[in-house]
């Protein structure tokens, strides 16, 4: 089982295949995820101390490189399958953000429906 350890200290084991987002929301850690994990937006955003992912979604690169290009400074934990151990911080928090919702729950699965790339960096 994969371990999840975010920046503070605290780690869950998890599910292989569990959306990120769903680890950290399903924790209580606090992350923004404004689309409802659709790859929309970035809110849901990560920097990874050990164990970024080497390949990421279609989608993720499309959205991390349109919106001020974000690509290569962070990833949308929405579009992490975690299958190996990880180090995360999030990038975006509801008590930071000054909003009353972190937004709607996620599904289970990656959406939009996942084409796998090699990260561009």
């Amino acid at each position: 089982m994969p371990k999840i350890t975010i920046k503070d200290g605290s780690s869950f084991e998890v599910e292989t295949g569990t959306r990120l987002v769903l680890v950290l929301k399903d924790n209580g850690v606090d992350i923004l995820h404004r689309c409802g994990g659709h790859a929309r937006c970035t809110t849901c955003r990560v920097s990874f101390a050990e164990g970024e992912p080497a390949r990421m979604t279609a989608a993720e690169k499309e959205r991390l490189s349109q919106q001020e290009d974000l690509l290569g400074q962070g990833r949308l934990s929405c579009q992490i399958a975690c299958d190996h151990d990880m180090t995360v911080e999030p990038l975006m928090t509801l008590a930071s953000s000054g909003l009353d919702d972190p937004g709607g729950r996620p599904v289970d699965s990656i959406t939009p429906e996942p084409e796998w790339i090699d990260r561009p960096y």
